[in-house]
């Protein structure tokens, strides 16, 4: 996730209301898990990520949807995933869904109703958690923790969180490992598949390359 500072995850109820209503603006993302929710998050984080004026707040709504409700029932915004809901002083202001969470939509909505002069670059530009994927790189690389066993928490970790990826970042982490769907993390597939390709470098050699890419983030 590539916000930084001013995004924060909710989980329940009252944590929506308490969100919306602590913030004079504050946008709601809504995540799924397919590919859509990662074409539309990329979108709102290039957009937002120099907006630190901003809080974002994002709902997994597969673990918590009574979140999603709560939202949805306040907002009157028919829930959908993904989508993204921009409140001023607690009321919607626009609300975009699915496939139409795109530049062209987004950029002239926020311009209209976010502060023209609000902007703020974060120190550093923006700030990215990447630290478990480089704590877990150094243990492999280090001889800590088997082949296998890296192969198998650094997929599921990218699996549970690669949705919410800026698009760099997924492109990135994604190029460790063949993987036979662009849009899609399948630990088992992707094993699989990566064991089958003829020529590639060892993994011990692509983890280096990537450790040191990651460092440029």
């Amino acid at each position: 996730m590539a916000l930084g500072e001013h995004i924060k995850e909710i989980i329940t109820p009252e944590e929506a209301d308490s969100f919306i209503d602590s913030n004079p603006v504050a946008a709601i993302f809504k995540a799924g898990t397919c590919h859509k929710t990662m074409q539309g998050w990329g979108n709102v984080e290039m957009l937002l990520r120099q907006r630190d004026d901003v809080p974002v707040g994002i709902i997994r709504v597969v673990e918590n949807r009574p979140a999603s409700n709560r939202v949805a029932e306040r907002s009157a915004v028919a829930h959908h995933s993904p989508q993204i809901i921009l409140f001023k002083r607690g009321k919607p202001v626009f609300d975009l869904d699915n496939w139409d969470i795109t530049l062209e939509n987004l950029k002239p909505l926020f311009d209209a109703h976010l502060p023209a002069n609000g902007a703020k670059a974060a120190k550093g530009g923006a700030v990215s958690d990447l630290e478990a994927y480089k704590r877990l790189l150094d243990q492999y690389l280090a001889g800590a923790i088997s082949e296998q066993d890296f192969k198998w928490v650094y997929l599921n970790t990218f699996r549970e969180d690669a949705s919410l990826r800026s698009q760099e970042e997924f492109e990135l982490l994604n190029s460790l490992f063949g993987n036979p769907d662009s849009h899609h993390i399948h630990p088992a597939a992707i094993m699989a598949y990566d064991a089958g390709r003829p020529g590639v470098d060892p993994l011990t050699e692509r983890a280096k390359a990537l450790r040191e890419r990651l460092n440029t983030l």
